[in-house]
């Protein structure tokens, strides 16, 4: 990218240490993700699961028109009140236009951290095709930002409204590397399984370390699914049912593009009696927690390479 984001000193002399990593998106944590106070204790939680595994958390964002990759924690509440959501294509207009908060989505949070040098991107769930896209062309930013910045993102899949088979030939054609952690299942989000088969299952970290390192197109990143810990899993009838439901609600209202994610997770929240929150976050923290592993197996594979 053309414009360098500003990296905070931690962040900044971990990469040039070849220490351990984990870049994290914050629309996740802002307005536009989970209600308060929960968007708090998400990102309380997942910096603390970074934290656990060894590794150093980088919060992108946009303030005060500046591109940063590493937030300090002073600044974390302009974060949480954030309403203005930037994807990788809104980069140069929130800078040129000196926009004072700017969340970051999957698409802009891979991005910046790679230009910033980190290796592992910790998320709730990526974007993917939507249902009907055939007729509206919805497809996310965030695949084809997936197949163009080199960095492992550790998700608990795709969102479970979209239309993941599709999702997944996708990323076949982009030539993304899709995993899936100790599991034989692609996960939807909620629940563990979606009903389509993982295309690679990894045991562990140095695994996933070492198919980012033998991957044959160096522009490509790898795609690491990590299902909803057992216990959090909510009812797949109910979710999908609940799903069913807000799409249609959102055909009738007319409500597409990027207001279609919060009109739904909106829609699955009243649904689920706000059990879908808590899921959220136990699915956010263990995503955190497995890209500290990752981000440690990726710098011990590089410190020996360079030490070779």
């Amino acid at each position: 990218m053309t414009a360098t984001p500003t990296v905070s000193a931690e962040v900044r002399a971990a990469v040039a240490e070849r220490r351990p990593v984990v870049a994290l998106e914050s629309t996740i944590f802002s307005q536009l993700g989970l209600p308060a106070p929960h968007n708090r204790t998400a990102l309380d939680r997942c910096v603390a699961a970074v934290r656990s595994a060894g590794a150093v958390p980088a919060i992108t964002a946009i303030l005060d028109g500046v591109a940063r990759v590493g937030i300090d924690p002073g600044e974390y509440d302009r974060l949480l009140a954030g309403t203005a959501k930037v994807a990788e294509r809104d980069i140069g207009v929130a800078v040129a236009a000196g926009w004072d908060v700017g969340v970051t989505t999957v698409s802009a949070s891979l991005a910046l951290a790679h230009a910033a040098g980190v290796g592992v991107f910790a998320t709730g769930g990526i974007g993917g095709v939507h249902r009907g896209a055939e007729l509206s062309g919805d497809i996310s930013a965030d695949l084809d930002a997936l197949a163009n910045h080199p960095l492992v993102t550790v998700c608990a899949g795709a969102k479970a409204f979209l239309d993941l088979p599709r999702t997944l030939e996708y990323l076949e054609t982009a030539g993304v590397p899709v995993l899936a952690w100790q599991h034989d299942w692609f996960p939807a989000f909620y629940t563990r399984s979606s009903g389509l088969p993982a295309p690679h299952r990894v045991e562990s970290a140095d695994v996933v370390a070492g198919v980012l390192r033998a991957r044959t197109r160096p522009s490509n990143g790898v795609l690491l699914t990590v299902p909803i810990p057992a216990s959090d899993e909510l009812d797949p009838a109910r979710i999908d049912a609940a799903i069913d439901d807000a799409l249609r609600r959102a055909t009738d209202d007319g409500v597409t593009g990027p207001k279609v994610t919060p009109f739904i997770l909106a829609a699955i929240e009243r649904a689920t009696s706000g059990a879908s929150i808590p899921a959220n976050l136990a699915l956010a923290e263990n995503n955190a927690a497995v890209a500290g592993q990752v981000a440690a197996a990726v710098c011990a594979g590089e410190r020996q390479r360079v030490n070779s």
